[in-house]
């Protein structure tokens, strides 16, 4: 499908016969401009986008925040994560990370590994967040 069919710039449009995805085949995009070096490939449905991200070994998303909420699975890799000004959490494979809307978040990635999620946003916004600050 056409990425103008799309929200976001560079993300794979669903439906229309387009049911099953590999997202080892699909086109990487930067999902954190401005504030981290988070990309990775995004498919969109009609009212949902994931993508499977990418966070560089020992870099961070800067603090920001996004009006959809957000779910992130982590993969791969050990991150910093802080949600809502709560304290800084230790995140690894398993962890279920939920960023309500408007809620100030972010994540370093350790520097063993990259960091590897899975992550789920409704379509009322993008995928990339504001800065906080």
């Amino acid at each position: 499908m056409s990425t103008q069919q799309t929200r976001n710039r560079g993300a794979t449009k669903a439906g229309h016969g387009r049911f099953l995805f590999d997202f080892a085949e699909l086109a990487r995009m930067p999902v954190g401009e401005g504030y981290s070096t988070a990309e990775g490939p995004v498919v969109e449905g009609e009212r949902m986008q994931v993508g499977l991200i990418t966070i560089k070994r020992g870099t961070r998303s800067r603090p920001h925040s996004h009006p959809n909420e957000q779910w992130t699975y982590v993969l791969k890799g050990r991150a910093r994560v802080s949600v809502g000004g709560q304290p800084e959490t230790l995140a690894s494979p398993g962890t279920l990370i939920y960023a309500p809307p408007n809620v100030v978040h972010s994540v370093e990635a350790l520097p063993e590994e990259d960091l590897v999620f899975f992550t789920v946003k409704d379509l009322s916004h993008g995928i990339v967040g504001t800065p906080a600050g």
